[in-house]
């Protein structure tokens, strides 16, 4: 039976299911494919080691990218033992449980801060197999 809600219809659904089911089984083993060629390459080659291996037609090669950052608290601290206040970045922004606790109090009027809010709308799309109605 073809039920239409606009421009869908069961069957679109319906693979729109089957295909995120089988996304789901196909994440699950390259995920378990990219573990097994990491061990590999660990054994080979060395841990954190870049390089390729050739099989047939395909060559299998593994990269390594590095990123470095300073960790917020510690470096913050060591600048100001060091009496370097100028490399440091004072962030000014807003305390949220302290705005809740403030509103709550009714030291901020209701509404106030309206205008201020941000809203994140992220639409999801879930599909769910339903027993069949006879």
């Amino acid at each position: 039976m073809d039920l239409k809600v606009g421009q869908v219809t069961e069957e679109m659904v319906s693979r729109f299911h089957e295909l995120n089911q089988l996304s789901k089984a196909i994440d699950v083993e390259l995920s378990e494919l990219k573990t097994k060629f990491n061990a590999h390459f660990d054994s080979v080659l060395g841990q954190s080691e870049k390089g390729e291996i050739r099989y047939g037609n395909y060559k299998l090669q593994r990269q390594i990218r590095k990123s470095e950052s300073f960790h917020n608290n510690k470096t913050v601290q060591k600048l100001e033992e060091l009496n370097l206040q100028d490399c440091i970045i004072t962030t000014k922004q807003p305390d949220k449980q302290k705005i809740e606790a403030a509103l709550t109090l009714g030291l901020i009027p209701y509404g106030e801060l309206d205008e201020c809010v941000q809203r994140k709308i992220t639409p999801v799309i879930v599909v769910k197999e339903t027993p069949t109605v006879k």
